[in-house]
């Protein structure tokens, strides 16, 4: 049965329809109204394949404001979820860049490792979930195979090696020692049943630790993560997460326009060096188990002076080649540039934003095809809608017509279209229905 015909549960339809009235995208319900991007789709789910068997990979998602950007990532996130792979996503904000000299770059982490997110976990919080199914499948594992009871000596020792295998295989990694120490720390602490010990490690994963004094002195590690070196434990725990079972690791950054609104030059340059670290690392080999995609505007890519072009060594690699052009995209290039969804594929998510819209509120929808092509096509005549006209602007003008028709039940989809701020007509309205009103489309 296909997503269009199923009823949503009214849960999801509720998140659904206020997260689209209020300009965002929703983290779940997603199946139900994806439209178009396939394309876009099948090549970031090849990467995922070559991430699962031990790769690593760089995207950026590029379009403009409301295009589609964070929606195609939150796509992409309930896919790998359901592949197994742990998913990390972060909005920048001045307060969280990639790199800085306040913090900027460990808020960015914090905001990660806090939204680690499985397919049973998937509003974020993950991190003591996985680490305790590690443990409880390790030893699981290890009662299967040797065939001991709980609490046999025996028994124990056998976890005490499988555990040892995973993090005698990260120590050989940069800061890797560090990292197996505090996963042994772990497991210790689960075994004894200490929460104080799992709630220590947890911080310190978490990047909570401000001293390294205070992580000697509690859990016996003089070292803690920085500005400097977030990234090195993100490569640290894809490696982690594939050896406790999951696919691999996949990390989405969006907004990257605050660092593009960055008004030091200097500092911009660190953030761009960031990123080229993070982009050379995977193309070469040195991640594993790692997916990046981060969403960013045209300008904040292409802008010469501020953008990531700015950083030559960036641009000379993501650079648009000769060929590539609107309607023939070169989708299997480090950036993804985002066409805009085309009538047709507006008007079938109109279509099912009118029947969740219906179901949710339990009346009968109204809304036929014809009047969903007649507002399709108002929205793509408006002045300059070729160029400005995106997703979030006409779902949120179609939600809101949605919502008036519902508190209305006497006005019509004419009633409201005829309104002065849709520069619409009456008469345009109740056109022959024999007449094409836009190409594709005949009512």
């Amino acid at each position: 049965m296909s997503e269009m015909n199923r009823k949503v549960p009214k849960r999801i339809a509720q998140t659904v329809i206020n997260s689209l009235k209020g300009g965002v995208v929703p983290r779940i319900g997603l199946p139900y109204i994806t439209v178009g991007r396939k394309n876009e789709i099948h090549a970031l789910l090849h990467d995922v394949d070559i991430i699962s068997e031990g790769g690593a990979s760089f995207r950026f998602i590029v379009g403009r404001y409301g295009s589609g950007k964070s929606f195609l990532l939150q796509t992409i996130r309930n896919h790998v979820m359901d592949r197994a792979f742990i998913v990390a996503d972060v909005d920048l904000s001045p307060e969280r860049r990639l790199h800085g000299t306040r913090g900027q770059g460990l808020a960015t982490y914090r905001e990660l490792i806090g939204n680690l997110s499985t397919k049973t976990k998937p509003e974020g919080g993950a991190l003591t979930l996985i680490l305790d199914r590690w443990i409880s499948s390790v030893q699981s594992q290890a009662a299967n195979e040797s065939g001991l009871t709980p609490g046999d000596p025996a028994l124990t020792t056998l976890v005490d090696k499988k555990i040892y295998e995973v993090t005698s295989s990260l120590s050989e990694l940069v800061h890797g020692f560090e990292f197996a120490k505090l996963l042994s720390a772990y497991y210790h602490a689960y075994v004894d049943g200490n929460d104080g010990i799992k709630l220590k490690v947890a911080r310190w994963f978490r990047g909570e630790y401000s001293l390294k004094r205070e992580a000697k002195e509690e859990l016996g590690v003089n070292i803690i993560i920085t500005d400097d070196d977030w990234y090195d434990y993100l490569k640290l725990f894809a490696i982690f997460f594939r050896l406790a079972g999951y696919s691999g690791m996949m990390i989405m950054i969006d907004e990257l326009v605050n660092i593009f609104k960055i008004p030091n030059a200097i500092t911009r340059q660190y953030n761009y060096e960031k990123i080229l670290t993070m982009y050379n690392d995977t193309l070469q080999g040195k991640a594993k188990y790692l997916g990046i995609i981060m969403g960013a505007t045209q300008q904040t890519i292409e802008d010469k002076r501020r953008g990531v072009y700015s950083y030559e060594a960036l641009r000379s690699r993501l650079a648009e080649g000769k060929f590539s052009k609107p309607g023939a995209r070169n989708l299997l290039a480090p950036v993804i540039r985002l066409e805009a969804l085309n009538a047709e594929e507006m008007l079938i998510l109109c279509e099912k934003l009118s029947i969740i819209h219906a179901d949710l509120y339990e009346y009968t929808k109204k809304i036929s095809t014809e009047d969903l092509a007649i507002f399709i096509k108002i929205e793509f005549e408006r002045v300059g809608a070729d160029l400005n006209i995106t997703p979030r602007e006409v779902i949120r003008d179609f939600i809101e017509l949605l919502d008036l028709m519902y508190q209305n039940p006497n006005m019509s989809l004419n009633d409201l279209l005829a309104s002065y701020e849709f520069s619409y007509t009456k008469s345009d309205a109740v056109s022959d229905n024999t007449v094409s009103i836009y190409t594709g489309f005949t009512v």
